[in-house]
């Protein structure tokens, strides 16, 4: 379901806005939040809820492993995008699971007119690392 006001997308966004990515804002085009669901600093899986404002996506990234590793996205309030490189777009709407393997290059967001989250689970792996790349070009992103 699309949701084009914030306040709708707050009583569908069960696991919470969270605070500023400022973090990683550098790689995103918009605003992004997470919310930790985990006490990943004492140890816990990470597990964060990450929501997207209308119109705000990532940059090509690839969660690169040796061995094991990737990304599990499941989309949770809203509606998205996410793509791999080489491969069409595909459309993120509540209780989408999206799988990516590890060294994969890929990018997700919400759509351009609607907010969205999703829960991000980082796979364990070896050698695991995160390498962050170009922005999705304007035209290609106002194209879906």
């Amino acid at each position: 379901m699309k949701y084009a006001t914030k306040e709708a997308f707050e009583k569908a966004n069960m696991f919470g806005q969270g605070n500023p990515n400022d973090g990683f804002a550098q790689y995103f085009i918009g605003n992004s939040f997470l919310n930790p669901l985990t006490d990943f600093k004492n140890g816990q899986f990470p597990l964060f809820n990450v929501t997207f404002e209308p119109g705000c996506h990532n940059n090509w990234h690839i969660h690169h492993a040796d061995k094991g590793g990737g990304q599990i996205l499941i989309c949770t309030a809203g509606e998205g995008w996410y793509q791999e490189e080489g491969k069409a777009p595909q459309e993120l709407k509540e209780g989408t699971v999206i799988v990516i393997p590890p060294n994969v290059k890929h990018w997700h967001g919400a759509k351009k007119d609607s907010w969205f989250s999703h829960i991000s689970l980082e796979v364990p792996g070896e050698n695991t690392s995160n390498e962050w790349l170009d922005a999705i070009p304007d035209e290609e992103y106002n194209a879906l």
